[in-house]
């Protein structure tokens, strides 16, 4: 039985059977949301090569070591607690130990294109005469229905590209914003789990299975709400200024002395602006009629603009939060990726996890925190296949009829 770590009952979990028949990346990443809090999460994966987000790593959008190594980081994330079943879901006789995984299991969760799925007979309506409780989980670029339904989609163009996203995180006249590997994946990952949580609820109501799902296109616009919510009623966002050229100088971001950008947000300086020109030994400033109250310093924006940006570049960020800390002015860092591996309130917040991989000693956590239950340490991700053997004496086939089904190409 699965135990968190330090808790004498079990994790929260436990028991509940998940096969996994979806790649890139939203879908793997909610199963392994599931397993690291004790869910049996099978992999199954064509035989062979296996899944092709095994390979990701070798992408050269995603970090490279320097110099360049195997150790596959993106599939210890993504692979991490789940058992391997290699299958080819074409051949007759690899459908046969599919539908008896699928009688025995609580949750699906697949992400091909709904014509994929027709071709492999594993749409809800498919699968609901095998098992009617079975909690069935899609994800889809851009909707189950639809003129787009059937377009492949990937986090860059579903969830940040046509969702208006990296449009609006963009300076005026500037090209659209960028996203970074998996982004959007990863936030829609944590909507999977909400829906099959969902109906896992629902079932334990009614006894029913049914369908639950989400697409990219429809995650992004959630995380783009306020703008989007603004949108249906004909407001805009502003343009977007860059930092030499800002809106309102107190939100803007500043160069400091040891080339950190410090983001400052002091939307109420009406209540502020005494502390603030206190804190950065700036008295004179009260004393600036362009600067006397809040329209003021908004129409001289630019002005207090380029007054603040020297006083940010002759100190260090160090030297700006030791004397900015405790004194009520909103600021913050523009952090870096290798600043957050260090930071003691990362590791307060447990957004790493230790593994018992030798290789890949260290990975990120899904970010559910219980009072209750921690989520389970990981091992190394399975190869391909791995599990084989093992998970069809679970299902009741014997080696009779396992060695049938390796002669017949079915499994991998």
């Amino acid at each position: 039985m699965s135990e968190a770590p330090g808790n004498e009952e079990p994790l929260p979990l436990a028991g509940l059977r998940v096969l996994d028949i979806s790649s890139f990346i939203a879908a793997p990443a909610a199963a392994v949301a599931l397993a690291d809090f004790g869910a049996d999460v099978i992999k199954i994966e064509p035989p062979v090569e296996g899944d092709p987000h095994r390979n990701s790593f070798r992408n050269a959008s995603y970090p490279q070591s320097d110099p360049p190594d195997d150790r596959n980081f993106p599939w210890q994330l993504d692979g991490r607690h789940k058992r391997s079943i290699a299958l080819d879901l074409k051949n007759e006789d690899a459908r046969t130990i599919l539908d008896r995984l699928l009688r025995k299991a609580d949750v699906l969760i697949v992400n091909f294109p709904p014509p994929a799925r027709e071709r492999l007979r594993l749409r809800w309506e498919d699968i609901e005469p095998i098992n009617p409780r079975l909690v069935y989980c899609s994800l889809t670029g851009y909707g189950e229905s639809g003129p787009d339904r059937d377009r492949p989609g990937f986090d860059i163009t579903a969830y940040f590209g046509r969702s208006g996203i990296l449009d609006s995180a963009r300076y005026e006249d500037g090209p659209p914003g960028l996203s970074l590997p998996a982004q959007g994946d990863r936030a829609t990952a944590m909507t999977l789990v909400a829906a099959i949580l969902l109906g896992l609820r629902r079932r334990d109501q009614t006894g029913k299975g049914g369908w639950v799902g989400t697409s990219l296109y429809a995650n992004g616009v959630w995380a783009n709400g306020t703008s989007a919510a603004g949108a249906v009623i004909g407001a805009r966002l502003p343009p977007r200024h860059p930092p030499d050229k800002p809106r309102n100088a107190l939100t803007n971001l500043y160069r400091t002395k040891d080339d950190r950008w410090l983001q400052l947000l002091m939307v109420r300086d009406d209540r502020l602006w005494e502390k603030f020109c206190a804190v950065i030994e700036r008295p004179d400033l009260l004393a600036d009629a362009r600067y006397a109250g809040r329209p003021e310093r908004r129409a001289h924006a630019l002005e207090l603009g380029a007054d603040l940006a020297p006083i940010f570049a002759a100190r260090t960020y160090s030297e700006w939060e030791q004397a900015l800390a405790g004194t009520g002015i909103p600021f913050g860092v523009i952090g870096r990726l290798v600043d957050v591996i260090d930071d003691e309130q990362a590791e307060h917040a447990g957004i790493f996890a230790d593994t018992t991989n030798p290789e890949i000693p260290r990975t990120v956590n899904n970010p559910i925190r219980l009072g209750f239950a921690k989520p389970r340490p990981a091992g190394p991700p399975p190869a391909v296949g791995q599990h084989n053997d093992e998970i069809l004496h679970e299902a009741g086939f014997n080696e009779t009829e396992i060695a049938a089904f390796k002669k017949a190409k079915a499994l991998g």
